[in-house]
């Protein structure tokens, strides 16, 4: 029997060394990030018979196994890419948040500044001071315009180079896993004894590729992982990488978008597909915040251009011409899809309904149909064009257009970036409007005429007669009048019935007529001479601070853009909560996983001890036997 025993001190020896070795690992990996704690696990040898029964032939060592729960790592995956996907949304719009809500540097004291100016003007019309400081004003606030706009270009700029960035990390470690993926069904070859180490280091790099992008980890019967990303799409199959790269868009070549790495051009994957992880982030955030901020800036720049442009085209300058354009207002940006050969034009036809939204005109070989991108909304199908759709109207300039055409229309993209000022000579600016109204002291009756305005629907271009002196006589009795214009010797009406209060209007303008007339009493409009001290244009232009001239006429430019900041403000808030909610959400999912996968140094502190009893105790068995054979060898 010493033989055996002998034997059986052996197998306990070994285990005891086993439990040691694999204990001073967990010591030693204590701080590894990724590792899961390990154990051996052993069972009894099979007995041997005897006539007097089964004895015992030690212990056998069957594998060392990982502490690991599937549902737990999983689980730990989903936290940390959602974890990773608001931390990087967070950073990313607070950015936009501290800009366009700084109170000296936004665009609301710029806003401010400029239409303060315009009610210096029409205070003091005739003074080159006002006139002057209207145009350092106006350039002022182009230049912050100008300046905003920068800066989320630049944020636009470095989203593409976190993209590429990114999209490099993510081919790194894929490649990683691919090799491990490779070495793992080489070492396990479907058995159940398992190269722990190798599966934490993949576990850790699925980890980590979970901080880039949502995935998911799918293991096959040889231990290795497919990996898919987005909806289903492979990044890893066995020891194969598909390899991500970025490409320019095929609708907006300024801007990357993911795609897969094939022979030649890459394919790009839709963007909406790719979620979780800090890919998924920036995609969101350039598509849901960015791209909204930065057009919302743009139709401010817009609408403020075009219906300040209108109304001074309404007005007089000093010289007595016509107001002309104060701003160079851009036109929407229309960029063809690649391989798209027709030319489309987009023009803004009414401001007041213009959207933050891009837009999509396609066609299909028969109807065109125009994509609303902020909510998918179609309008159409056209069969011709020219068509309008919120306020922007779609045009074919050149070519025949095909099947599968399609044109990308920024419409307020680029308003903050390109709006100009191409007034610069103080003594163009039409403060004053170019017709007025008279009543000759030679009346007896009491009638009045009110300060005549142009009217906005006439323009562009102006009524050519709108400057002609029109005379309005009243009949006997004077509850009739006769309309004249005197400088093209045409009679515009005849009897026409008067009522005080009444408004009338030619040739373009309207005006009020009240007061009691008499028989042979006349009334004029006629050309504005000598308005220099005229602020009649200039009031209508300050005017347009408080005008609702956007959302279908329900925002003035600074509720506008104080909607921006709000939705800004409101987004960056959101995420903030949610993110933080997050991390605690991945805190409580890692101190789940760490109870069952971590190493604690007090209970493998104990181990060893117990492991070096065993150890000293098998060795005392081996011991004993030793002697019992000596003893038994003496006998001999």
């Amino acid at each position: 029997m010493s033989g055996s025993a002998l034997n059986i001190g052996v197998t306990a020896l070994n285990a005891a060394q086993a439990g040691l070795v694999t204990t001073g690992h967990n010591i030693s990996n204590a701080a590894t990030n990724g590792y899961h704690r390990q154990r051996v696990d052993s069972s009894p040898q099979l007995p041997q018979q005897t006539g007097g029964g089964f004895f015992g032939r030690g212990v056998a060592i069957d594998n060392v196994r990982r502490a690991y729960s599937q549902v737990l790592d999983r689980q730990m995956q989903l936290a940390q890419t959602q974890a990773s996907y608001y931390d990087t949304y967070s950073a990313q719009i607070g950015q936009i948040n501290n800009l366009v809500a700084d109170p000296t540097s936004g665009l609301s004291p710029a806003l401010q500044e400029f239409f303060r100016s315009v009610q210096d003007l029409a205070a003091s019309p005739g003074t080159t001071t006002s006139r002057q400081a209207l145009i350092s004003q106006t350039g002022a606030l182009v230049s912050r315009f100008g300046a905003l706009d920068q800066r989320l270009t630049d944020l636009r700029t470095g989203i593409n180079i976190e993209l590429a960035g990114t999209v490099d990390s993510i081919n790194a470690i894929a490649t990683q896993i691919a090799e491990l993926n490779g070495r793992i069904a080489t070492l396990q070859g479907g058995s159940p004894v398992a190269p722990n180490d190798l599966l934490d280091r993949r576990d850790s790099l699925v980890m980590d590729l979970n901080r880039l992008v949502a995935t998911q980890a799918i293991r096959q019967n040889d231990g290795a992982y497919n990996i898919t990303i987005g909806t289903g799409q492979a990044l890893v199959v066995g020891e194969t990488v598909l390899q991500l790269a970025t490409v320019a868009s095929l609708d907006d070549p300024r801007q990357l978008d993911v795609g897969y790495q094939f022979t030649g051009t890459p394919t790009p994957i839709d963007a909406r597909s790719l979620n979780g992880g800090s890919l998924g982030a920036l995609l969101r955030f350039r598509s849901e915040s960015l791209d909204p901020a930065q057009n919302a800036l743009g139709r401010v720049a817009i609408a403020l251009g075009s219906n300040f442009n209108a109304q001074h085209r309404l007005g007089q300058d000093v010289n007595g011409a016509a107001g002309g354009d104060f701003f160079r207002v851009p036109a929407p940006t229309v960029t063809p899809r690649v391989g798209t050969t027709a030319a489309v034009n987009a023009t803004v036809s009414n401001v007041t309904t213009l959207t933050t939204s891009d837009y999509r005109l396609g066609y299909d070989g028969t109807n065109y149909s125009v994509t609303r991108l902020s909510d998918d909304t179609v309008s159409g199908p056209f069969a011709t064009l020219p068509q309008t759709v919120d306020g922007i109207a779609f045009t074919l300039a050149a070519g025949v257009p095909v099947a599968g055409n399609s044109w990308l229309v920024q419409p307020t993209r680029f308003g903050a970036r390109d709006l100009q000022v191409t007034l610069s000579d103080p003594a163009l600016i039409a403060a004053a409007a170019p017709i007025r109204g008279l009543a000759p002291v030679t009346n007896l009756g009491t009638a009045t005429i009110g300060a005549p305005t142009v009217d906005a629907t006439t323009q562009p271009p102006l009524n050519p007669a709108l400057r002609n002196t029109v005379t309005i006589t009243f009949n006997s009795p004077a509850s009739t009048f006769n309309v004249v214009d005197t400088t093209a010797a045409t009679t515009l009406a005849t009897n026409v019935a008067y009522t005080p209060g009444m408004t009338v209007s030619y040739n373009g303008w309207s005006t009020t007529l009240a007061g009691q007339a008499e028989a042979a009493d006349s009334l004029s409009v006629q050309s504005n001479t000598g308005g220099r001290t005229d602020n009649r244009n200039a009031l209508l232009l300050a005017g347009l601070q408080s005008a609702p001239r956007l959302d279908s006429g329900s925002s003035t430019y600074q509720t506008a853009y104080s909607s921006l900041v709000g939705r800004i403000g409101s987004t960056a808030r959101e995420v903030d909560v949610t993110g933080r909610a997050q991390s605690e959400i991945l805190e409580e999912t890692k101190v789940a996983q760490q109870s069952l996968s971590g190493v604690n140094l007090d209970e493998e502190a104990a181990n060893l001890i117990r492991f070096q009893q065993a150890y000293q105790a098998a060795s005392k068995v081996i011991s004993v036997a030793s002697r019992l054979f000596d003893a038994i060898l003496e006998i001999n």
